[in-house]
């Protein structure tokens, strides 16, 4: 019997058994009505039942990044004695919060609670008796690398493991924190042989040695990892895939409305060299007065505020750092030098609504501007492709050319993954959209697919779900439960999803009525390709 099929089996019993609960219990996870203990190396941790589940929160996969350790690489955790309490979500890490949400984001979506610099921890949801070791996916909260938290309430892993699976939900060092870089920062970290910079990023790596290391006491199996991210979170996983200190690390990768989008130095989300990020940083630290790390060590985390513009400043996104990631994403992706493994990737039918302007109806002149600043000296053949008739016509062609755009930036990266890998590329489009406030306003925003996967639309929400939300819900989780446990989402009872093919460029239409499509029609994709051999920017947002 052949490798997958195989773990399809070993995947299915453990699904039975958890269900069940009547299967024998791994490392020293507590049975009967006591609380679920592990030990990973720092020492004994003691959880939370949740139904089925057991959950471990507030777990630290790195010492502090304060005082010496603000803006150097992930130290290690200080073991520690007796049983240390993990029935909690830790502080989240520094950012500007929004209590009550903005845009198409609910309560549901934001970050709550606690705020530190103090913030290194992950959250582990396993079930609770595993027969055998499960695959494991690890998530990275999506926040433009300025906002996120692994616990957001639509991120709880409860009902992705009761599938039988390990989640895995974590914190990364954002904004300021996260990225800031100047010559003498970078130098130090040279003399220590550590990445230049990337500091979040190397916060993610961190706790995916964490995962290798002690996800067997939880019931995972350490080499079955999936490492899904969405938005910033999807680039970060983007970011890994390419770098070198990540391979090895990760069997599988979820990218879910996020690429790297590094082809040209002109784009909105181009990322930066780390002579950028170094210039950055030695006006920021000029700014505040702290021209040493030392004196910038000092300030408090309240005097490193910034008003930089996120996705597009170098002091507060990802890098070329040289070491971590030696080129850009898409350059290595090009290059072949990138992890071939299976990779899930998607986007959303509107994902525009939350960020751009959205108007309620166009001028003929403004629709011919938009198309003009869009696509130069292609404009004309794109005005025929999307003919809009009259305002409310030309807002609808507007999405529809966000919408391809998008469609095309995933063309664009599955063709170079295809170029130099026999790993398989599963692509979507996520068209169902979420009831809420404003629902007609909002349409499928970016990150609606997100309770679906996770099976949490019963999170605190303003919404008012339907039985046909449910069963998306249910569709949506299994195909990616079963894509994190075998490198394929197809199973029992769902719609056939094939592979992305050069031959044949098909994505699946994932909502109310699961099919695949081809990614663009024809016209429309001779037509970007057009636009990308011409210069211009593939990007989802």
């Amino acid at each position: 019997m052949g490798t997958r099929s195989s773990t399809r089996l070993r995947f299915g019993a453990a699904v039975l058994c958890v269900l069940a609960l009547g299967c024998g219990t791994r490392g020293e996870a507590a049975t009967g009505g006591t609380p679920p203990r592990v030990r990973v190396t720092q020492g004994l941790l003691e959880g939370v039942r949740t139904g089925h589940t057991v959950a471990f929160l507030g777990v630290p996969y790195a010492a502090p990044p304060t005082g010496a350790n603000r803006w150097r690489a992930p130290q290690p955790v200080r073991p520690w004695r007796g049983v240390r309490p993990a029935q909690h979500f830790a502080p989240s890490c520094l950012q500007t919060l929004s209590p009550h949400g903005f845009g198409p984001w609910s309560n549901e979506y934001g970050v709550h609670g606690a705020l530190s610099e103090n913030c290194l921890y992950l959250n582990v949801w396993a079930p609770a008796h595993p027969a055998h070791p499960l695959p494991v996916m690890v998530w990275i909260p999506g926040g433009a690398f300025i906002a996120g938290s692994g616990s957001v309430p639509i991120y709880d892993g409860e009902h992705l493991a009761a599938h039988g699976i390990i989640v895995v939900t974590l914190n990364y060092r954002l904004g300021v924190f996260g990225f800031l870089t100047d010559p003498a920062l970078a130098a130090e970290a040279r003399r220590r042989h550590e990445p230049p910079g990337n500091w979040g990023l190397q916060d993610i790596l961190a706790a995916l040695h964490w995962v290798r290391r002690n996800i067997g006491a939880f019931g995972g199996n350490p080499h079955e990892v999936t490492l899904a991210g969405q938005s910033a979170g999807a680039i970060a996983v983007q970011d890994l895939l390419a770098s070198p200190l990540a391979r090895g690390l990760f069997e599988r990768a979820i990218a879910e409305s996020g690429l790297p989008n590094s082809r040209l130095p002109n784009s909105p989300m181009h990322m930066p060299t780390l002579a950028a990020a170094e210039h950055a940083g030695t006006r920021f630290a000029d700014a505040k007065g702290a021209r040493t790390p030392a004196a910038l060590r000092a300030l408090p985390p309240a005097a490193l505020s910034t008003t930089a513009a996120p996705m597009t400043s170098p002091l507060i996104m990802p890098s070329v750092d040289g070491r971590l990631l030696p080129a850009s994403p898409e350059q290595l992706l090009a290059a072949g030098r990138f992890a071939p493994i299976p990779v899930l990737i998607g986007m959303n039918a509107d994902e525009n609504t939350g960020f751009r302007d959205n108007p309620v109806t166009l001028t003929r002149a403004a629709w011919s501007a938009r198309l003009q600043r869009r696509f130069g000296a292609l404009a004309a053949r794109f005005a025929r492709l999307f003919p809009a008739h009259g305002p409310h016509a030309r807002v609808r062609a507007l999405r529809a050319v966000r919408r391809d755009v998008g469609l095309a930036a995933i063309y664009h990266w599955g063709r170079l993954h295809q170029a130099h890998s026999h790993a398989p590329v599963y692509a979507y489009l996520w068209t169902h959209r979420e009831p809420g406030p404003h629902a007609s306003r909002w349409r499928v925003f970016h990150s609606s697919e997100i309770p679906y996967v996770f099976g949490t639309l019963n999170a605190p929400t303003p919404r008012h779900f339907t039985p046909l939300d449910y069963a998306i819900s249910r569709h949506m989780l299994h195909y990616w439960v079963n894509f994190i446990a075998t490198g394929n989402p197809n199973g029992a009872g769902l719609a056939h999803w094939p592979v992305l093919t050069p031959g044949r460029m098909r994505i699946m239409r994932l909502g109310a009525h699961p099919a695949p499509q081809p990614i663009l029609p024809p016209r429309v994709l001779r037509a970007l390709q057009a636009y990308l051999a011409a210069g211009g920017v593939a990007q989802l947002y």
